[in-house]
């Protein structure tokens, strides 16, 4: 069974890969080096949230679902959110998970605005 840190860096490594974004451009889209983003990748490193954080923007997809796979953030009822399901779907280009990660926190928003 493979552990988090390996799990984490197998999704981001999928992610980058699906987006055809080189290591290279990923990591200095991430603002650290390519032998670290290369390590996280293998599941030899854990970075931080602010590091994660840079790899999401990078990669166009949410903080939050790096954040759980990280064990850094989890859901109260144990389910992924909708962000993580959009982040997973390998059907998705990363416009079309971008197009959707908008949408839907624009629905939040108005949500929240509708409630104050």
């Amino acid at each position: 069974m493979k552990d988090q840190v390996t799990e984490l860096g197998d999704f981001i490594r999928a992610q980058r890969e699906r987006s055809a974004i080189s290591v290279r451009n990923l990591a200095e889209r991430a603002g650290i080096s390519n032998p670290y983003l290369s390590q996280i990748e293998r599941g030899l490193r854990k970075p931080s949230a602010e590091i994660l954080k840079g790899i999401a923007k990078g990669l166009s997809i949410s903080a939050e679902s790096l954040y759980v796979r990280a064990g850094l953030l989890e859901h109260p009822d144990g389910t992924p959110s909708v962000l993580e399901a959009i982040d997973a779907d390998p059907t998705l280009t990363t416009r079309q998970r971008q197009a959707l990660t908008d949408i839907y926190r624009s629905f939040i928003d108005q949500n929240n605005d509708d409630t104050k």
